[in-house]
């Protein structure tokens, strides 16, 4: 299991469950510890088909957060072990990640700050920065964290689309937020466009998503690196078509050094720190122990 906020822990402990942490993600490592675990937990490094067949006695599988992507589900179904997760106990910090995102994209503030460290006493003449106020934020998925993102937002003064099957028109309305009927409407009007959907078989955005997304935009994804086409990205941003992107989340965790999105103008990069705040490790901590305690209980 990966480490956890203390307070889970004691949960656990409390339960009577004996808690062993890997020093690593790799299955020599992790091994030794699975051969009479009957449960685990899991942050972003998900939990495959071989892990599960080093544990015999597994029963329950803790996802620390929301996605469950990561995770050998089939394998799991097929043992009939249960997987549970904690969705919602991250999404105010992720939602706040997104928003930082937004200010850091819009003023260029990590190119700032190296401009200023280098020297560059001309980068304030050259380089131009945007308001959000008054700009339209574009939701494409719309659960906890959109909700939250886009409150933030209008905070702003900016206009609210949100594209998602599964959103009541009506209740958008009343929280003063647009239903977008289509993609293509949400890529002609977003100023700044935030991912919040969950991965399918294609990306969300792909070469033709990015032609048609509004000249200059922003782009923002702190939910899934598989709704991006990331060599589409690079292109995008190198063309000049998105002003800048910021991203949290990637299709290889961690990145590769070598990555070409390394390498990429005008992108910002966190390494999955959306949900890493203290206040949100400590609810997701209790909420994933308490979790599996239950789901042990129910096995």
């Amino acid at each position: 299991m990966q480490p956890i906020d203390p307070a889970g822990i004691r949960i656990l402990r409390k339960a009577g469950l004996e808690v062993r942490s890997a020093a690593t993600a790799s299955l020599d490592c992790l091994a030794p510890l699975l051969g009479d675990a009957d449960a685990v937990v899991t942050r972003n490094l998900g939990f495959p088909a071989a892990a599960m067949a080093a544990a015999p006695r597994l029963r329950v599988i803790g996802s620390h957060g929301t996605g469950t992507d990561h995770i050998d589900r089939a394998a799991a179904a097929a043992r009939g072990i249960r997987i549970v997760n904690t969705p919602g106990t991250n999404a105010q910090s992720v939602a706040e990640h997104a928003l930082g995102l937004m200010f850091a994209a819009a003023r260029q503030i990590p190119t700032a700050d190296a401009a200023l460290r280098a020297g560059d006493a001309g980068f304030r003449e050259r380089v131009g920065g945007l308001e959000l106020q008054g700009r339209c934020l574009g939701l494409w998925g719309y659960g906890r964290i959109a909700e939250r993102l886009g409150g933030l937002a209008q905070a702003l003064g900016m206009r609210v689309m949100v594209l998602s099957a599964h959103a009541d028109p009506a209740a958008l309305g009343a929280a003063g937020m647009e239903a977008a009927p289509d993609p293509n409407t949400l890529l002609d009007v977003a100023d700044v466009l935030s991912l919040h959907g969950v991965p399918a078989e294609a990306p969300l955005l792909g070469p033709a998503e990015f032609a048609r997304l509004r000249q200059g935009a922003i782009l923002i994804n702190t939910a899934r690196g598989a709704l991006i086409d990331e060599a589409a990205l690079v292109e995008a941003l190198a063309s000049g078509r998105l002003r800048a992107a910021a991203l949290d989340v990637f299709r290889q965790e961690p990145l590769p050094v070598d990555s070409p999105l390394c390498r990429a103008p005008n992108l910002i990069l966190t390494p999955h720190i959306g949900g890493s705040t203290e206040e949100a490790l400590r609810r997701t901590g209790i909420a994933v122990a308490e979790a599996v305690v239950e789901a042990l209980g129910a096995a």
